[in-house]
């Protein structure tokens, strides 16, 4: 058996998973619970995603809901999606019911609106499931959308040894105490207490007395992003939430933060690589399809403008010596001509692969064998490739009235593509391999070599094709 090791930065073995498989396959629950207990619920979630959905599903209801609570909010989401499908309504109730009020309403969020109310309906704390049901109604882009209910709050009115009573009940319910917020009668945020005050000043204070008022807060319907930016600015651990008449509502802690942080790069990056939706690595070849297909189109397009005002200024370069009417060009110099659109072609769909692979092996997303991600991104260059050959080439049959031109320049288009995919999956996965950071084979770095290996197959193959 694998014993524990602490103070180790947790690495994920075959060892391991091979160790765990054998475990559920074998049905030996006791040796399955010791392995695991010595792990923390972030390296387990780590571990069940590599395993098989019945695996998987085995360990979540083997473990006891306190730890897997917490690693149902860790599983890569297509995982979750597949284990809550095999968990009971009672079941996934019981685990919500370990949570914070926030990480609870994510994970029923995702479920199909009849089961979210089934599984709400089997959640017997009355309170929480009436905080999850209000938390369900906001967007989960804005601060309602992120906050947790879980705080502590204390009244103005209140003394500071009635306070400490208050604290000590409120204080369980929350995961860490980031601040004390103080409020009215009318439940509106006043400010914040410091606990070095309250543990300091005398029993028979007043809290209004000792709050501080110059408090930082987001209203309940502000975008996540803007949230982001104050608790960024002012270098907050936690914000209150309140609504439109100051009433509070709830707050919102970093890690919340941190995720939204993450999400808004990672599509800030994919945008800039043309990726018109947030999509992974490990995504399927159709939903990886449509987010970057459009972005190759529109390539297309432009290649084809460049093409048009090429032809337009060919005049230009005609030799001064030959006669009018007769033309300097080889009927075949169209070619040439549509060289910038292979070029560019192929540096778009290179930046497209490299951004996706570095992306997910910047998030730890990446795994498997090379090879696998090799045949997938081919699968997928192919697809795109064929789609936008078959444009290519009745564009050219149209202008041109050439079928073998035509042909030449689609097939080299589809190869070009292949080719472009292959290279920009393969770099960084190379590189990453031997330690070196797969950040580098992005932007410049993948271009040019895709320019001159596009540039090579194109004119190698409308040769073959054509028979010059």
């Amino acid at each position: 058996m694998l014993e524990e090791k602490e103070n180790i930065q947790f690495q994920l073995s075959d060892a391991l998973i091979e160790q765990v498989e054998l475990f559920v396959e074998e049905q030996k629950d006791k040796e399955l619970q010791k392995l695991l207990r010595g792990f923390h619920y972030a390296d387990i979630a780590e571990i069940l995603d590599e395993l098989n959905l019945e695996d998987a599903v085995y360990v979540i209801k083997l473990l006891d809901s306190e730890t897997t609570s917490d690693i149902l909010t860790e599983l890569d989401e297509d995982i979750r999606e597949k284990v809550l499908k095999n968990l009971s309504a009672k079941e996934i109730a019981k685990e919500v019911e370990e949570l914070d009020t926030d990480d609870a309403a994510d994970i029923i969020a995702e479920l199909p609106e009849d089961r979210q109310a089934e599984v709400i309906s089997k959640i017997e704390d009355e309170e929480h499931k009436a905080e999850i049901t209000e938390l369900l109604t906001y967007d989960e882009d804005t601060a309602g959308g992120l906050m947790a209910k879980e705080l502590v709050k204390v009244y103005e009115t209140w003394t500071v040894a009635g306070c400490m009573r208050r604290i000590r009940g409120q204080a369980e319910e929350v995961t860490r105490v980031h601040s004390i917020y103080v409020v009215n009668k009318e439940e509106k945020l006043i400010g914040r207490l410091s606990l070095k005050d309250l543990i300091v000043a005398k029993s028979e204070q007043k809290i209004a007395d000792l709050v501080k008022v110059n408090v930082d807060y987001v209203n309940v319907n502000d975008d996540a992003e803007d949230v982001a930016k104050v608790m960024a600015k002012y270098d907050l651990e936690a914000i209150p939430v309140v609504d439109d008449n100051e009433v509070l509502l709830g707050r919102i802690t970093i890690d919340d933060i941190v995720d939204v942080l993450k999400e808004e790069a990672d599509k800030d990056y994919q945008l800039a690589a043309g990726i018109t939706q947030d999509v992974e690595a490990d995504d399927s070849i159709l939903e990886l399809t449509r987010a970057r297909l459009p972005w190759l189109f529109l390539g297309l397009v432009g290649g084809v403008g460049a093409f048009l005002i090429m032809e337009w200024f060919h005049s230009t370069f005609k030799d001064p010596q030959v006669a009018e009417g007769v033309s300097s060009f080889s009927k075949y110099a169209v070619l040439f001509f549509f060289t910038p659109l292979i070029a560019a072609m192929a540096g778009n769909v290179g930046v497209q692969s490299s951004a996706i692979i570095v992306q997910g092996l910047a998030n730890d997303d990446v795994k498997g064998s090379i090879n696998n991600r090799l045949l997938k991104e081919m699968l997928l260059a192919l697809l795109n490739g064929i789609v936008l050959a078959i444009c290519l080439f009745l564009f050219v049959w149209a202008y041109e009235g050439d079928v073998k031109t035509a042909l030449a320049i689609s097939v080299s288009l589809i190869v070009v593509i292949v080719v472009a995919g292959l290279i920009g999956t393969f770099i960084p996965l190379f590189l990453d391999k031997r330690g070196i950071d797969p950040a580098i084979a992005t932007g410049p770095f993948i271009t040019t070599s895709n320019d001159i290996f596009g540039i090579l197959i194109y004119f190698w193959i409308a040769k073959i094709i054509i028979g010059i």
